[in-house]
């Protein structure tokens, strides 16, 4: 069945070039309305991320991601994984940041498989999202592999205080 004139279609469509040529208060209109459509509109998004022609579209494409949440977190790994545009990979990673929890377990399945590069984007999502992410993380220093395990410990080394007392304590409980 061909959609693309249906009116979720470009109900989309109409949004991303709000995105791209609107003013503040219109883009965060299309913003709301791309996270009401939800899952539908996510290869769109991501499509147009891949296209975009400035950081700040960029900025708008990624929170509108954001805010669709998990429906959106395998496309956009797979996106990330298959596109080395750095601005993409990182705005990507700004929107898993936003996504919380429930991206935790996706990203760290997908630092497996990553380059250096994206585990690097990737890792800087898992600290966005802060706390959430330590117990996985704590559990990859003592059960990855050895790359898996550098880059938990980098990871918790990036967040800070609390990152850096999970990765001592995990430390403590090893011996």
């Amino acid at each position: 069945m061909n959609t693309t004139g249906s009116p979720k279609n470009r109900a989309v469509q109409g949004y991303l070039e709000d995105i791209e040529k609107g003013p503040r208060d219109v883009r965060h209109e299309a913003i709301r309305g791309l996270a009401g459509i939800g899952a539908p509109a996510v290869q769109s998004l991501i499509g147009a991320m891949k296209d975009a022609g400035s950081a700040d579209v960029l900025w708008y494409l990624a929170l509108a991601l954001a805010q669709i949440g998990s429906p959106a977190i395998g496309s956009l790994l797979k996106e990330m994984k298959e596109t080395t545009s750095v601005p993409f990979r990182k705005y990507g990673a700004a929107a898993l940041g936003e996504m919380g929890e429930a991206a935790v377990e996706p990203i760290l399945d997908a630092m497996r498989e990553a380059d250096p590069q994206l585990r690097g984007f990737l890792s800087g999502a898992l600290c966005r999202i802060g706390e959430p992410a330590i117990p996985s993380l704590r559990a990859w220093l003592k059960d990855g592999d050895d790359v898996m395990r550098s880059c938990a410990g980098l990871t918790l080394w990036k967040m800070g205080e609390t990152g850096i007392g999970a990765m001592l304590t995990s430390l403590d409980e090893e011996e």
